[in-house]
């Protein structure tokens, strides 16, 4: 199957070095692996990498069940121009990188959606953690030139990801800012997705996490909702929301060639860590059993002093993970949060 979407994920940062040795089949729990390089971080993976795949959505389904969910011709249209897009994204990356630049990996979709607004979801979840691990390693990249570039491509993604919440049929924007990952985090969400890889191409030293489940997620996708410019859904849920969890033990294989474990280095649960918008905000976790346990969704907005209208905390298509310290953290320092992951992030959309 031709995959849906491109993942915008540049998960690279110290364009020059070498990638030290690093083996990922842990069996002790030493602080998370990271390589060396970066600005005032403990480590960036020297390959930058771009996941780029094509959008084929005619071969997947009919026009009719597009025009079912409110996508036209014209629409239809757009997406394939944002494919092309994705050409040139890709194009610029393997320019900065040169001999070392990765090759294109075959990734593998199946059954991450069945019909054209599950499609639809999945590609802005997809393009939310593509954009958002980027701003998470941006400001880290000892290439000030490429850094530039690379704030070029990603604008446009931000732009893809807004047009596919439309196309749900939700509020294009409901916050006030775009939420940064770290690069282990935005990993840990493709890398399931990835069937194969040419020989040749760079290990991905960042970690990846035991995957996160929501089994009550907000009902994002309706069909009384059709693709619109905008409506008046700023909302899918509320503060004090119960979320429900269920996560999976470290050590499970994930990605391609058996090359890829799950890890974590943190304790026992203790709070859901909510990345959204400006802030990473905790709410302790309850009914604790095993791997399962809920929180409620945080309370509180953006900035308290800015009227009626300031947005909650937790809006649009945002991350939680599974922690065992509510430690404070910015978004600038956010990667430091990784030691304590217990398992996550899952997409969440809130709005």
């Amino acid at each position: 199957m031709l995959a849906p979407a491109a993942a915008a994920l540049v998960l690279g940062a110290t364009l020059s070095s070498a990638a030290p040795s690093v083996d990922r089949r842990w069996n002790t729990k030493p602080p998370a692996p990271v390589p060396s390089g970066g600005i005032l971080t403990n480590g960036t993976v020297p390959p930058t990498y771009r996941a780029v795949s094509e959008f084929d959505f005619q071969s997947i389904f009919s026009v009719q069940e597009f025009e079912e969910a409110g996508i036209g011709a014209s629409e239809r249209y757009l997406i394939q121009f944002m494919a092309e897009q994705e050409v040139g994204h890709a194009t610029l990356l393997s320019n900065i990188l040169g001999p070392s630049a990765a090759k294109q990996c075959k990734y593998n979709y199946d059954g991450a959606f069945g019909n054209v607004r599950e499609w639809v979801e999945f590609c802005q979840k997809l393009t939310r953690w593509g954009e958002a691990g980027v701003y998470g390693f941006l400001e880290h990249l000892d290439s000030r030139d490429s850094a530039t570039l690379l704030l070029q491509s990603i604008t446009t993604e931000t732009r893809q990801q807004m047009i596919f919440t439309q196309f749900e049929g939700l509020f294009p924007m409901p916050f006030w800012f775009n939420p940064a990952l770290p690069q282990a985090w935005a990993w840990t969400l493709l890398a399931p997705y990835l069937e194969s890889c040419p020989p040749g191409n760079p290990h991905i030293i960042f970690q990846n996490f035991p995957a996160l489940n929501v089994t009550n997620p907000p009902p994002a996708i309706n069909a009384q909702y059709n693709a619109a410019i905008s409506t008046n859904r700023t909302a899918l849920t509320k503060p004090g929301r119960k979320v429900n969890f269920v996560w999976e033990d470290p050590g499970k294989t994930v990605s391609y060639d058996d090359s890829y474990r799950t890890y974590s280095a943190a304790g026992k649960p203790k709070f859901a860590a909510w990345v959204s918008q400006l802030n990473t905000t905790y709410t302790p976790l309850y009914n604790i059993n095993g791997n399962s346990a809920s929180t409620k969704q945080p309370e509180g907005v953006v900035f308290p002093n800015t009227g009626d209208n300031t947005p909650h905390i937790v809006n649009g298509t945002s991350f939680v993970a599974i922690v065992d310290s509510d430690t404070y953290y910015t978004p600038f320092n956010l990667s430091l949060i990784n030691d304590h992951v217990v398992a996550g992030p899952y997409v969440y959309i809130a709005g």
